[in-house]
């Protein structure tokens, strides 16, 4: 994971990360926490970032062993991936090496190559790519009612998309303040593009709709 973000942007990401999640990929702390860990240059202010704080507090504590940290469900992925290989390499697609082949031979030969592509078909999809995105929702005033407007936004609901529980009032000018909420998003099922559009689509709240940052999981 890649971060290259000012810290404090960075630190208000992932507070709201960590707002609904434990560690930042998977059950257990691995090399993904590791990293991100080491980006950040000193503990968050656990008044300003409680959830952030909890999550640092926790990877420190391993002390040492940080740099141990494996990848998220590499051991088992491994596993899966050296079964699926032994499977494959029982497998003998074309049978028989008589050089006389009768039609019992190629009745073998194609039950086999079904069997394959059965085994095939029937193996377990990957964990689904995730992202974590930051949208920056500017409204029209300093009169629109950003509380209501947070309904809204969080009220858009799309198969793969999970908003975070609140999101921030962040100071423009002029006393006008621009919503910036997280969103976890499954790249496969949910369009950037297509969320701005449903987002802008509450013209009488929203001026415009940026994306501030967008992070791979």
């Amino acid at each position: 994971m890649a971060i290259s973000l000012s810290l404090t942007t960075a630190n208000v990401i992932l507070n709201g990360f960590f707002e609904d999640n434990s560690f930042v990929s998977g059950v257990e702390a691995s090399s993904a926490d590791a990293e991100v860990f080491q980006s950040l240059p000193a503990a968050p202010d656990a008044a300003v970032f409680p959830h952030l704080a909890r999550w640092y507090k926790h990877i420190a504590s391993k002390g040492d062993s940080i740099a141990s940290l494996k990848t998220a469900e590499a051991p088992a992925a491994a596993a899966t991936e050296a079964a699926a290989e032994e499977e494959d390499e029982d497998i003998d697609l074309f049978g028989s090496d008589d050089e006389e082949e009768d039609a019992e031979a190629e009745r073998l030969k194609a039950e086999r190559l079904a069997a394959y592509q059965a085994k095939k078909a029937a193996k377990p999809p990957g964990p689904a790519a995730k992202s974590m995105v930051t949208f920056e929702v500017k409204p029209w005033d300093a009169e629109t009612d950003l509380d209501e407007l947070q309904k809204l936004v969080k009220g858009i609901e799309m198969d793969g998309l999970v908003w975070a529980q609140t999101g921030q009032k962040v100071p423009i000018a002029y006393g006008v303040c621009k919503l910036q909420i997280n969103a976890t998003v499954e790249d496969a099922k949910v369009s950037t593009d297509d969320l701005i559009d449903k987002i802008t689509e509450f013209e009488d709240y929203v001026q415009s709709v940026d994306i501030a940052a967008f992070m791979k999981l």
